[in-house]
């Protein structure tokens, strides 16, 4: 039986969080596991340079995610693991593919005029590029899963299009991946309002924080509101939602503890919030003890990845060549040479 190819990236915006690990790390370390799968994950740096950032701290950014990566539990032999900008495919790609998209369709996507919203006096044609470059960096390793959260659905079905139209104009033969839904796909913010994100001070755990620092932040969602029960409730489902994904699966005893917890929260009127507060902190410390650990290490042993990330880059490059070449000689470039 043939493989499936997997692809997914995060952006190099920060170190990754809780909500980075829970939503999609762990479901990249299940998928590199099942011998079914060949995966590719990276940072992708390029998709960084489309909203405002620090180039003088961008490579060092890149690199935390790769550790955290590594430090999560991904391994080089089991899975490509490398930088996007170290494969020029991707662009060179991006570039074919936005030959059959359209201006319209793109500044018509919810995620384009939120980024609009946000970053008003920085509306490139990078911005507006970035999901046919997201398509380019799927569809370079012609990958059918992509591991995301459900917010990124309306760039996958671009990705999706891009798939369809240059198979129809050309006669490729890209598949139309689908997004791959992980067990925490969408892990809520600390704030009781929407979901984790670097983004929002206050939303998030980082990975290297201690057991106090996490129980500081943990006893700080809201569960308790004197102007009714609306609040209590997102504060409460936040804590219970990222209960569930630490569970592990149903009939553990971890799972058990979690439906414990979840039935006393909402029927008994006495129960005390800081005791599921505190119990979900030791839970969340006691999953990131070991990841911190390795953290810890590989920040000793930069030789070592930075060898991950060039044997990842020259993997990944030889798949990427192999579609470019095939693509543009389906689009009729190169003036015949081969």
């Amino acid at each position: 039986m043939t493989k499936k190819r997997v692809f997914s990236g995060t952006r190099a915006t920060g170190r990754l969080h809780l909500g980075n690990y829970l939503g999609a790390v762990k479901g990249y370390i299940e998928l590199q596991n099942n011998p079914d799968y060949d995966c590719v994950y990276m940072a992708v740096d390029l998709h960084t340079i489309t909203t405002p950032y620090d180039q003088h701290n961008l490579s060092q950014a890149t690199r935390e995610i790769i550790m955290d990566y590594l430090a999560a539990g991904l391994k080089p032999e089991k899975a490509i693991i490398t930088v996007q900008s170290l494969v020029p495919e991707h662009v060179e790609l991006a570039f074919l593919f936005s030959s059959v998209m359209s201006v319209a369709r793109m500044r018509h996507l919810p995620t384009f005029k939120d980024k609009v919203k946000q970053h008003p006096k920085n509306v490139t044609m990078a911005l507006l590029n970035y999901p046919v470059l997201m398509a380019a960096d799927i569809l370079a390793y012609k990958a059918e899963l992509v591991p995301v959260g459900i917010d990124q659905e309306p760039h996958l079905e671009i990705t999706r299009e891009v798939a369809r139209k240059m198979n129809e104009q050309y006669g490729t033969d890209f598949p139309e991946p689908q997004r791959h839904p992980t067990r925490g796909e969408y892990i809520p913010s600390l704030l009781g309002e929407g979901k984790m994100s670097k983004s929002v001070e206050g939303s998030y755990i980082n990975l290297m924080d201690g057991y106090e620092e996490i129980k500081r932040k943990i006893r700080k969602v809201p569960t308790q509101t004197t102007a009714g029960q609306e609040k209590l409730y997102k504060g409460v489902s936040a804590l219970l939602e990222i209960m569930r994904v630490l569970s592990g699966p149903k009939g553990s005893e971890k799972f058990k503890e979690y439906l414990d917890f979840s039935q006393r929260c909402m029927k008994d009127k006495s129960f005390k919030f800081v005791t599921l507060k505190d119990k979900l902190s030791e839970l969340i410390y006691q999953d990131l003890k070991p990841i911190q650990q390795r953290r810890r290490e590989l920040e000793k042993q930069p030789e070592y990845v930075t060898q991950v990330i060039r044997e990842g880059a020259e993997k990944a490059r030889q798949i990427a060549q192999q579609t470019l070449k095939e693509t543009k000689a389906k689009m009729g470039l190169g003036g015949g040479l081969k």
